[in-house]
């Protein structure tokens, strides 16, 4: 055990794994070393092993101190046993487990078999000697470069350290990307107010035009709870600028929405001042107590939606009513691609129509599928 040399567990540049091997308890001669079990190593180079608990406790020999080795077969409570015969240690020898030792071999017991497998390669590397070969390769500082499989632990440390580095640069920029977005509703509340101070030299086309421009770019002039405050007065002045907003989108859509559509729609356009889905619900409640042109309004099936006052239900079961006869038969995805709305609002505005009593329904293993009502 004295031929032993503590190391940092790492391959040597030029250096392979040949194998390795669990459960393995080192003797010195006949007596069990002060080790633990631990893990053997055999690489082109070296003999190597390490504690299967503390990593940090690895040893290793030269192969090239190995003057001939020999099987020990198992027995009535004993494990089999590979028996390494080895040369002097070298005066110059690196600090070890073992200073002294009065025994000239050292033997590895397998406690969890695989001895003949590497039997076998040690065997094959002994004749091969591909240590004299290919030798390893010394830094300036006179310190091996620590390499390959067993070098793992120390690549993915590196990996670790890169990939923090990378998400704080990355943080970083989105605090600069932060910054600058404030910069930019600064500048769209000068541009806005200097259209109020300017309203007769603007024409009102334009007017429009330049704030569909700041919609469009996400950086409209958001209201917050940092303008003005918290609760009801929060909610009030929400419901009206949302008002603003979405009634040129919601004409567009034939004039009504869903609830998460609106949700996305308005947050797109708020940037960096996003709003939370209570506070959403909470302003589309006040639409009609503030006389706004848009309503909220909750289907049977709990569907929300946002709609147009001037919305007429009338003429959304009519169109329900017209496009399933002209068709003889429609589902909601079919409804849907016609209209060009969701298929969430299309099955809603046909299954108004079916409580009306304009249309019933056939539901089977292909869909739910709407035909006129003809009694």
């Amino acid at each position: 055990m004295d031929r032993f040399v503590w190391t940092n567990g790492l391959l040597e540049m030029n250096e392979t794994l040949v194998i390795q091997q669990r459960g393995v308890r080192l003797y010195d001669g006949e007596e069990k070393a002060k080790l633990d079990v631990g893990v053997v190593l055999l690489s082109t180079h070296r003999l190597l092993w390490r504690d299967q608990k503390n990593h940090e406790c690895c040893i290793c020999i030269p192969l090239s101190q190995i003057i001939f080795f020999e099987e020990q077969a198992a027995g009535i409570g004993k494990s089999a046993k590979i028996v390494i015969h080895l040369h002097p240690a070298p005066e110059n020898k690196e600090p070890g487990p073992y200073q002294h030792s009065k025994y000239s071999y050292i033997e590895l017991s397998f406690k969890e078999h695989g001895q003949i497998e590497f039997y076998r390669r040690l065997t094959e590397e002994m004749t091969q000697k591909r240590w004299e070969n290919t030798p390893v390769s010394q830094t300036s500082h006179g310190r091996t470069r620590a390499v390959g499989i067993v070098g793992i632990e120390r690549k993915l440390e590196e990996k670790r350290k890169e990939t923090d580095k990378n998400i704080s640069e990355a943080f970083e920029d989105l605090s600069k990307l932060m910054e600058k977005a404030k910069e930019m509703v600064e500048l769209s509340k000068s541009i806005a107010n200097k259209i109020k101070d300017k309203q007769g030299d603007i024409t009102e086309d334009e007017t429009i035009r330049f704030k569909s421009y700041l919609l469009s770019m996400g950086i409209a002039n958001p209201v917050t709870r940092e303008t003005h405050g918290s609760g009801t007065q929060y909610h009030i002045q929400l419901a009206k600028q949302l008002g603003d907003m979405l009634q040129a989108p919601l004409e567009e859509r034939g004039g009504m929405m869903a609830l998460t559509e609106v949700y996305c729609l308005v947050n797109r356009a708020r940037g960096m001042e996003l709003l939370s889905p209570e506070d959403l619900v909470n302003a589309c409640k006040m639409f009609e107590s503030l006389k706004l042109p848009l309503r909220l309004r909750v289907f049977d099936s709990g569907v929300m939606v946002v709609q147009l006052q001037s919305h007429s239900e009338e003429e959304m079961i009519a169109s329900a009513l017209d496009n399933v006869s002209d068709k003889g038969s429609l589902t909601a995805e079919e409804f849907a691609k016609l209209l060009g709305l969701s298929v969430l609002l299309a099955k809603e505005r046909l299954l108004l129509a079916e409580k009306m009593g304009h249309l019933c329904r056939d539901d089977s293993v292909e869909g739910l599928r709407f035909y006129p009502n003809l009694f």
